[in-house]
């Protein structure tokens, strides 16, 4: 993985989480958090973990420190609330990618996951991780909101680089 190749893999990222928030955003405060047979409970308690996982892996990452908790979803009771960490760490997170060179992505991370546990990664896996996980839980949220009425449509990564001509 090179740098310009991490960089196509984040937009791919944003690109695909923007189609799931535009739909979450045309949704009631009732759908938002209704219960759902997901890992999270409900498409807000999936948002907020996507977004969490995505900041400590972050955190890891660039500042060096491993955070030992996750965001909590009562601390974002509407969307609008959650929406504006979301922006805050997409920008922060593409300043960070955009900064970093092969060397770099060849780097091994020491950190500690949230119960402690010791690790060492290569970053560009780290990095890698993050979006593949993104996948797993916008694929539950784009169920929950085809089930409310607002798919996002197609979300693989192929439609991202037919949209942008890559």
């Amino acid at each position: 993985m090179n740098p310009a190749d991490l960089v196509v893999l984040y937009d791919y990222n944003y690109w695909a989480s923007k189609k799931i928030l535009d739909q979450t955003a045309t949704l009631t405060p009732e759908q938002y958090t209704a219960p759902a047979s997901v890992p999270f409970g409900s498409l807000r308690g999936t948002l907020v973990h996507t977004l969490s996982a995505e900041r400590n892996w972050r955190r890891r990452c660039q500042e060096r420190f491993s955070p030992t908790a996750m965001l909590v979803e009562a601390d974002y009771p509407t969307f609008d609330d959650l929406i504006a960490l979301w922006q805050q760490e997409e920008a922060t997170m593409r300043a960070y990618i955009a900064s970093l060179t092969e060397a770099d992505l060849q780097e091994r991370i020491h950190y500690r996951d949230s119960r402690g546990n010791p690790f060492d990664v290569p970053l560009h896996l780290i990095l890698t991780h993050v979006v593949n996980h993104g996948t797993q839980h916008r694929s539950e949220c784009g169920i929950m909101l085809t089930d409310f009425g607002h798919s996002p449509g197609n979300i693989d990564f192929i439609y991202y680089v037919l949209d942008n001509k890559l």
